[in-house]
This record gives C-alpha cells, structure tokens and sequence, in this order.
C-alpha cells in the first residue's frame, strides 16, 4: 500500500502545448493517503481516466511527478509500481477456466498451491463464481467476466493500489450494488489503496471514503460525500452531486443578505465581506420549501410524485428552480418558496465564497 502524492502534475495530448486549454489535465497538487478509498467522478471527457492512466503508468504525464510514498515512480512502468488496474470492459484469458484466471496474477509471482486456492475460493466467494471456477472464461457472459476481471484485480494482497475505471458499466444493475457492498467490505479487511473511476454519483458516493471531483481536466474538490452535497466548492459539484442539482440563482451579496434581481432579498446564515464577479447563492431542493408568505415568488411548472416525496419543478424570476417536498407535506396553494438560511452557499465566479465566520474558525 501506499500514500499517493501528484506534484506539479498536468497533461496534454499535444506536442507542444502553447495555452492551459491545451492540457486535458490542468495542472494539479493532491495527496491521496495510504489506504484510502477514493472516487473519481465527472462527466465524460472531465480527464478522470487519463488521471487514473498517469497513476497507474499507463501514460507519462506531460509535467509534474507521481510518488507512491518517498518513491518518484514518473517514469516507472505499471510493474515496477506494484498496482493492480481492473478497465472498463472484461480482460480475461478464454482458454482458462475461471479458477487459473483468478489464480494467474498469485501463479505469476510465485505464491504457493496452498495460498493460492485459499485466496481464489474467497475471492470467488466475494464476487459470486464459486459454481463456475471449473469452467472456461470463453462462452461466460460480459457481466460474469468483467466479475472475473474485478476478482483478478484484487486477488493480490501485496498492492500499493487497486484502480478500477468504471468497473461496473456492463455488470447487471441488480449486482452492482452488491459489489460495491463487496468492494468496500474489501477495502474495510485489508486497508488497500483504492481508486475508482465513475460518472456515476450513485456509485462514488456509495463507494469512496472521499471523492474527488473532476471538471474540464481540473479537480474542483475533493471530499467527503457530506461536504460534496452540503458545501460544494464550486458550482459544478453543486449541479452534478444530488438529483436534482442544486438551484443557483444570480444575487449580489451585501453582509448577511443577498439582493435578487427582481429586488427581493435573501437572508443568508452566515456573513460575507465584499465579493466580486458573478455572483450566485446556491440551494439544494432539500433545504428549499414551499410557503404561503414571506418568500420568494414561485411559479409551479409541474409536480412530479417520486413516492417518498414530491419534486416541484418551477421557476424563479426566469430562472428554473426545483424543491423537494416530503410525502404528506401540502404543496397546492402555496405561490412563493423560501430557504434554510444556513444552507445558503454564495459563489463567485463559480467557486464557493468561504463565509467570515467559517474563515475564522
């Protein structure tokens, strides 16, 4: 195992890159600690890969150096960094039975009969192939294999780290969350590094310990779930974590208040000196509600009922905005919506402005 430390780390495709919009990785500075379970998450083409392609060495990033621990491993291959890397889609031996697929990575290093059945049955266990270990890879289905390919990845215990890059993509829905269950669980008895890739929220939030969150080639936060869905650093975390995103409206922020465009004002739970740029408050759905008085004007556009609560979906002033309403609560004949104050966010010119209080703190 061991601590991960990218330094001065950016990429390009390009042979000679002239501006930062040549880099599909902006330049970068991060710590991933030893036994840490960590998520990668972003839309497509936000560099998650090519990241997780520079840790494994895959590629040789274009500037900057990779650690693994006091270690510089820039420019060492994929063995000589003692990883294990599961892709997208199965990579399995066909004329192997499941068994000597799993059994391959602990034969190639020299581990004894002994050890080597004892790890393949748990690692069988875990990924649920024990009725098929006798039986040739060829012919299995894509989601079976791409299980055999999970299974390979972790049936060593002497890795710095295990990367995965969206593991899960042909895996049946209704095992997925059991192998991330299986996964963590994992992570929980032997204290491997872990990298997982994934534009799936559900899946980062579920599976890492922190995530690190990827937006046109930048990391813009890294956290835990708690702070991705409470504190967004910038406003793409805000849009891409929680279903729906959370709600952005324009403001100039004076103090504790923030001035609308239409003049209406929003109290904020916490004090701000002067901010510029575009400003914007940010709201989840969950910490916005409908109220007969004494909010902001809200016209409904459609109630969608999701079973455990109702999602009104409105705008504000023109502007789209969406609360969540618990089952039961009344929704009909209340025209204007208010906010938890203290779950305000304020950002500025799409980064999340630390409030004084916070700073001070």
């Amino acid at each position: 195992m061991a601590q991960i430390t990218l330094k001065n780390l950016a990429h390009s495709y390009l042979p000679n890159p002239q501006s930062e919009a040549d880099y599909a990785l902006k330049e970068m500075d991060h710590v991933w600690q030893d036994g840490g379970a960590y998520a990668l998450l972003g839309s497509s083409g936000c560099g998650k890969t090519t990241l997780l392609n520079i840790i494994s060495g895959l590629l040789t990033p274009s500037h900057g150096r990779v650690l693994f621990g006091d270690r510089d491993v820039t420019d060492a291959t994929t063995a000589e960094r003692n990883i294990a890397q599961v892709f997208q889609f199965p990579v399995v031996y066909d004329t192997m039975s499941v068994r000597d697929n799993l059994a391959f990575p602990l034969k190639n290093r020299g581990k004894d009969a002994a050890y080597i059945k004892a790890r393949v049955d748990q690692i069988a266990r875990m990924i649920g192939m024990e009725a098929w270990l006798d039986r040739k890879a060829q012919g299995l289905t894509a989601d079976a294999k791409q299980k055999i390919s999970l299974g390979r990845g972790m049936v060593r215990e002497d890795v710095n780290a295990i990367l995965f890059d969206e593991p899960l993509t042909v895996i049946d829905p209704h095992m997925k969350w059991e192998l991330r269950t299986q996964l963590k669980e994992l992570h929980r008895q032997f204290g491997h590094t872990m990298i997982y890739v994934t534009h799936d929220q559900t899946e980062a939030l579920t599976f890492a310990q922190k995530v690190v969150v990827m937006y046109e080639g930048r990391v813009v936060q890294m956290g835990t779930p708690e702070e991705l869905f409470e504190r967004p650093a910038h406003t793409f975390v805000g849009y891409f974590i929680g279903s729906p995103g959370m709600n952005f409206l324009e403001a100039d922020v004076q103090g504790d208040r923030a001035l609308l465009p239409g003049g209406e004002t929003v109290m904020l739970g916490a004090h701000y000196g002067p901010v510029a740029g575009r400003v914007q408050i940010g709201i989840r759905p969950e910490h916005a509600t409908l109220v007969a008085s004494g909010g902001l004007p809200l016209t409904i556009r459609r109630i969608e009922d999701v079973g455990r609560h109702r999602l009104v979906r409105g705008e504000v002033m023109g502007r789209p905005l969406n609360v969540v309403m618990p089952e039961g609560m009344p929704v009909e004949g209340l025209p204007q919506v208010a906010f938890a104050p203290q779950k305000i966010n304020v950002y500025a010119d799409d980064w999340r402005v630390v409030p004084q209080e916070e700073g001070a703190a």
